[in-house]
Protein backbone atom coordinates (compact mmCIF):
# COMPACT_ATOMS: atom_id res chain seq x y z
CA UNK A 1 0.00 0.00 0.00
CA UNK A 2 1.09 3.18 -0.47
CA UNK A 3 1.98 5.42 2.16
CA UNK A 4 1.38 8.67 -0.59
CA UNK A 5 -1.32 11.29 1.05
CA UNK A 6 -3.87 14.21 0.02
CA UNK A 7 -1.39 16.19 2.27
CA UNK A 8 1.72 15.02 0.02
CA UNK A 9 -0.82 15.89 -3.34
CA UNK A 10 -1.57 19.71 -1.50
CA UNK A 11 2.16 20.07 -1.09
CA UNK A 12 3.17 19.17 -4.94
CA UNK A 13 0.13 21.42 -6.25
CA UNK A 14 1.90 24.33 -3.91
CA UNK A 15 5.16 23.71 -5.35
CA UNK A 16 3.95 23.20 -9.06
CA UNK A 17 1.82 26.33 -8.89
CA UNK A 18 4.63 28.34 -8.21
CA UNK A 19 6.53 27.04 -11.41
CA UNK A 20 6.30 28.52 -14.96
CA UNK A 21 3.27 27.92 -16.98
CA UNK A 22 5.24 26.72 -19.63
CA UNK A 23 6.57 23.82 -17.79
CA UNK A 24 3.73 22.67 -15.38
CA UNK A 25 0.02 22.04 -15.49
CA UNK A 26 -0.47 22.80 -12.08
CA UNK A 27 0.89 26.34 -13.13
CA UNK A 28 -1.36 26.90 -16.00
CA UNK A 29 -4.13 25.81 -14.25
CA UNK A 30 -3.83 28.11 -11.68
CA UNK A 31 -3.02 31.08 -13.79
CA UNK A 32 -5.74 30.53 -16.00
CA UNK A 33 -8.06 31.20 -12.68
CA UNK A 34 -10.55 29.21 -11.44
CA UNK A 35 -13.25 28.94 -14.01
CA UNK A 36 -10.70 27.40 -16.05
CA UNK A 37 -9.77 24.92 -13.08
CA UNK A 38 -13.29 24.70 -11.93
CA UNK A 39 -14.11 23.18 -15.60
CA UNK A 40 -11.17 20.30 -15.71
CA UNK A 41 -12.28 19.34 -11.95
CA UNK A 42 -15.85 19.28 -13.88
CA UNK A 43 -15.04 16.99 -16.57
CA UNK A 44 -12.69 14.81 -14.72
CA UNK A 45 -15.94 14.58 -12.53
CA UNK A 46 -17.54 13.00 -15.19
CA UNK A 47 -15.25 10.71 -16.38
CA UNK A 48 -15.37 9.53 -13.15
CA UNK A 49 -19.06 8.82 -12.96
CA UNK A 50 -19.40 7.15 -16.38
CA UNK A 51 -16.69 4.91 -15.34
CA UNK A 52 -18.02 3.92 -12.26
CA UNK A 53 -21.90 3.51 -14.27
CA UNK A 54 -19.88 1.06 -16.90
CA UNK A 55 -18.38 -0.91 -13.62
CA UNK A 56 -14.69 0.34 -15.08
CA UNK A 57 -12.79 0.01 -12.65
CA UNK A 58 -9.32 0.46 -14.01
CA UNK A 59 -10.33 3.77 -15.52
CA UNK A 60 -12.00 4.52 -12.49
CA UNK A 61 -9.17 4.70 -10.45
CA UNK A 62 -7.35 6.70 -13.01
CA UNK A 63 -10.13 9.36 -12.98
CA UNK A 64 -10.43 9.10 -9.71
CA UNK A 65 -6.74 10.23 -9.26
CA UNK A 66 -7.37 13.11 -11.93
CA UNK A 67 -10.17 13.91 -10.19
CA UNK A 68 -8.56 14.51 -6.55
CA UNK A 69 -5.55 16.39 -8.14
CA UNK A 70 -7.98 18.48 -9.85
CA UNK A 71 -9.82 19.30 -6.44
CA UNK A 72 -6.55 19.88 -4.89
CA UNK A 73 -5.87 22.66 -7.56
CA UNK A 74 -9.66 24.18 -7.19
CA UNK A 75 -8.76 24.33 -3.61
CA UNK A 76 -5.06 26.24 -4.34
CA UNK A 77 -6.95 28.43 -6.21
CA UNK A 78 -9.76 29.38 -3.47
CA UNK A 79 -7.18 29.49 -0.56
CA UNK A 80 -8.85 26.60 1.00
CA UNK A 81 -6.22 24.51 2.88
CA UNK A 82 -6.99 20.54 2.52
CA UNK A 83 -6.73 20.93 6.61
CA UNK A 84 -10.14 23.20 6.55
CA UNK A 85 -12.15 19.91 4.53
CA UNK A 86 -10.40 17.17 6.61
CA UNK A 87 -11.97 19.20 9.67
CA UNK A 88 -15.61 19.28 8.18
CA UNK A 89 -15.26 15.74 6.90
CA UNK A 90 -14.57 15.33 11.01
CA UNK A 91 -17.33 17.00 11.87
CA UNK A 92 -19.81 15.34 9.49
CA UNK A 93 -18.46 12.18 10.76
CA UNK A 94 -18.89 12.49 14.79
CA UNK A 95 -22.92 11.90 13.64
CA UNK A 96 -24.85 9.44 11.22
CA UNK A 97 -24.86 11.22 7.62
CA UNK A 98 -28.73 11.31 8.31
CA UNK A 99 -28.88 13.16 11.42
CA UNK A 100 -25.99 15.46 9.50
CA UNK A 101 -28.51 16.20 6.62
CA UNK A 102 -31.21 16.74 8.69
CA UNK A 103 -29.62 19.59 10.71
CA UNK A 104 -28.99 21.26 7.37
Amino acid sequence: MSGFTLSDLERIVEERSKASPDESWTAKLVVAGQPKAAKKLGEEAIEAVMAAVTNDRDNLTYEAADLLYHLMVVLKIAGIPLQNVMGELERRTAQSGLQEKASR
